[in-house]
Parts: C-alpha cells; structure tokens; sequence
C-alpha cells in the first residue's frame, strides 16, 4: 500500500474497540482496529508514524459516525475516501464492497463474477483482506460460499458482531475451528460450474 505522504492519523475508541483512523488531503485513506492485520505498523507507530492530528475535522467526523454506526445510531457513512493507495484491482474490489447495502452479504465467487474475474476467488479474497478502511468499506459481508464466516483481519469476533448489528444473513451455527481456515483453497460446486462454463 502506498499513502500520501500528508497523511494523519487519530485515535478513537468505539464499541469494537479502539481504531486507527488516518486522512490523506484527498479522504479518510485508514481505518484500522488496534492490532488488525495487515495495518501498516511502522506508519501508525514509532519514529516514522504520521503525525497525530486529533482535532483534524474529516477524522472527528469519521470517528463520530463509526461510533454512531456501531451503536445502531445510524444506517451508513458520508465520508469522502482515499482508496488510490491500493493497485487497480485492489481498488476494483474495494469500489465493489461499497455496493454491498447493509444487511446483504456477497461470497468471493460472487465478488469475483461482478468484477469480470470468475476465476480470481483468491486474489479477489487477498484485496478484500487488505481493504484499508475497515467497516466503512464493508469487506465484514463477504462470506464464504456456503456462508460461512471466514477470515477476518479485524478479527472473527468483529465480523461475527458487525453482521449480527446489521442483520445480515450468514452460517453462525458450526463454525470452523481457526486452523481450519489456513487449508488450501478447495473448489466449491459453483466454483466447478464456472470452471466448466470458461474450459
């Protein structure tokens, strides 16, 4: 990931708990629970980390509406953002996730077949796990084929708590044990049919 070299950032504690929010000139560009993976470490801490700016409007306004939205005090977000720090397709998929209403869910396949990628289920899974603006862009409701809850960098336990605050549909009631999640990937019945479809 590449930011602007302006970037901020802020802190803010929320009913998830406590998030890294970071603001490019051009829109929020970060949204990171403490500890996440895949945050950018030596920018959100120690002698190179940007600058803390928690008077900065944008991320004030940001954390107000985080924190309104995990407390059900509101249904979206109105916040311009700064996704050019992804690759193109990274940012393909990000753009997809906003598209993703409350209360819905997608599946990678799914993700992979609305962007013309079918057969891109796993880079489709590594750009949504390194989604740089956790809830706001929605990668909590991609699910696995039949459902089920996958990986999460934020953490299962949020994603389980995001979905459930939504409303959203999903497999709850088995979930896999972690290392499970760690297998390589195996093709589903829908995944077989479109390999078929494009042989």
């Amino acid at each position: 990931m590449l930011f602007h070299p302006h970037t901020v950032q802020a802190r803010a504690s929320t009913a998830l708990g406590l998030v890294r929010l970071a603001a490019s000139p051009a829109g929020l560009c970060g949204v990171w629970f403490e500890g996440q993976r895949h945050e950018p470490v030596h920018l959100l801490h120690g002698d190179r980390a940007w600058a803390e700016a928690a008077g900065h409007t944008l991320l004030q306004e940001a954390a107000g509406q985080l924190q309104q939205y995990l407390r059900g005090e509101r249904d979206g977000f109105d916040l311009p953002l700064d996704l050019s720090g992804g690759t193109a397709f990274q940012r393909d998929v990000w753009r997809a996730l906003l598209v993703i209403g409350r209360g819905g869910t997608t599946s990678y396949g799914r993700l992979g077949q609305q962007l013309g990628r079918p057969l891109a289920v796993r880079a489709v899974g590594a750009a949504v796990g390194r989604n740089p603006v956790s809830v706001i862009v929605p990668c909590h409701r991609v699910l696995g084929a039949d459902g089920s809850l996958t990986g999460y960098a934020g953490g299962l336990d949020r994603k389980t708590a995001l979905l459930a605050l939504e409303h959203a549909p999903h497999r709850h009631d088995h979930p896999q044990p972690l290392h499970l999640r760690q297998q390589p990937w195996l093709p589903d019945d829908h995944d077989i049919q479109t390999l078929k479809e494009h042989a």
